[in-house]
């Protein structure tokens, strides 16, 4: 049976609004790797005809959430970052993305832990979790945050400096969908 975007929205919807915990969100995480086997939703926002880069898709009004697709042509490495007071879902289309969990110790980050979303997978970043990602050219993976992150101050780290620095935007690129 069909799971479309409509439905994920929906489901997210009614799970965040009973709980926005880290509980409510994991419950997301699995909605999320329900959606990216939907063949229509996959062929719609992550195909080889979908608009490349980054788009937002979804914003829900009663809670703020955010459903974001990526069609990436270049490979990325991203600098360990946290989301602020969102949280982030991100769920694997085509390809991989390679994630590293890091931890503040005194000054300093290091890693804590790493894995790979595949196809089909989703992972968890609560609120304030430094996480850096990695992934090839052709990558394609959707993104839930708990609010529009434009204008969210978020921390980006430098592990080799020592620094962190706050931010509120992540680049240009990114666009709106209907």
């Amino acid at each position: 049976m069909a799971y479309l975007l409509a439905d994920f929205c929906s489901d997210a919807r009614e799970i965040l609004s009973a709980d926005d915990s880290a509980r409510g969100r994991e419950a997301v995480r699995a909605r999320l790797e329900q959606l990216l086997t939907d063949d229509a939703f996959c062929a719609e926002y992550v195909s080889d005809d979908a608009p490349r880069g980054m788009r937002q898709i979804y914003e829900d009004e009663a809670t703020g959430f955010c459903v974001l697709a990526y069609n990436m042509t270049e490979p990325r490495k991203s600098p360990p970052h946290d989301h602020g007071r969102s949280w982030a879902v991100y769920g694997q289309a085509v390809g991989y993305t390679d994630m590293t969990v890091w931890k503040e110790r005194g000054c300093g980050l290091e890693p804590e832990r790493e894995f790979r979303l595949n196809a089909g997978d989703a992972g968890l970043f609560d609120v304030r979790d430094i996480h850096s990602i990695e992934y090839g050219a052709g990558a394609r993976f959707v993104r839930v945050t708990g609010v529009e992150m434009s204008g969210e101050a978020r921390r980006v780290f430098d592990p080799e400096a020592g620094t962190m620095r706050e931010i509120e935007s992540v680049g240009a690129g990114s666009a709106r969908s209907g």
